[in-house]
């Protein structure tokens, strides 16, 4: 079994499973956009190699071991696309593919240097954790903009969905995280938002794009 297609499953399964709380060989096979013999296939190996837990008809389940290793994978991920962000001058639309080749490289010492000249993050380009070494991810209570009330002050703080569709669109709208915005409005009719952005622009996002974006609400001073 080749290292690179077990490390896609379970990264797959960990996503899923932060998510849901039952995975299922259906679950995985849209995940992975697999046929669902191929992931019956793979997750028996999968069991015999100790990653997972499995019984016919069952959720699927990571072991510790599993879990580890799936933490790993995504430490990996998260920390090449900061480098490539911050320290090569990507723009965080770019860098998600790269990430996908680098994650599999085995070499511990190549990421521990790798997070060093970062300075330790803790999160990715996109906002989302960066598991520490021992495969802990800290969880944050972002809420997504489309929960917000009007005449709500909130800053971006993650992205729900890091597509290369959405990283565009907020390219183009010259919107990041760290941005302070307004909530002026909640149009009642398809639930679109009126945001005013920090440089006094102010612009229509519609209800799809306010699921996407996670903030942390600010209080009135």
């Amino acid at each position: 079994m080749a290292t690179i297609v077990i490390e896609n499953y379970l990264k797959a399964l960990y996503a899923l499973s932060q998510n849901n709380e039952v995975v299922s060989l259906t679950d995985l096979s849209k995940e992975l956009e697999v046929s669902l013999p191929t992931v019956n296939n793979m997750v028996k190996k999968l069991q015999e190699k100790g990653w997972i837990n499995y019984q016919k008809y069952k959720p699927i389940k990571l072991t510790k071991a599993g879990k580890l290793r799936a933490a790993s994978v995504i430490r990996k991920h998260r920390l090449t696309e900061m480098f490539l962000v911050k320290i090569m001058g990507f723009g965080w639309e770019e860098v998600h593919d790269i990430a996908e080749q680098i994650e599999h490289i085995k070499s511990d010492i190549y990421f521990e240097r790798m997070d060093e000249l970062l300075g330790f993050p803790t999160t990715d380009p996109h906002g989302s954790p960066i598991p520490n070494k021992s495969g802990v991810i800290i969880k944050h209570n972002y809420k997504p903009l489309s929960e917000i009330g009007q005449n709500t002050q909130v800053i971006i703080a993650a992205l729900k969905d890091s597509s290369f569709e959405l990283l565009n669109y907020l390219n183009k709208k010259n919107i990041k995280l760290g941005d302070s915005i307004r909530v002026n409005y909640i149009e009642p009719f398809d639930l679109s938002f009126s945001i005013l952005l920090p440089d006094s622009r102010e612009i229509i996002m519609t209800n799809r794009v306010c699921q996407a974006l996670l903030v942390i609400e600010q209080e009135d001073k």
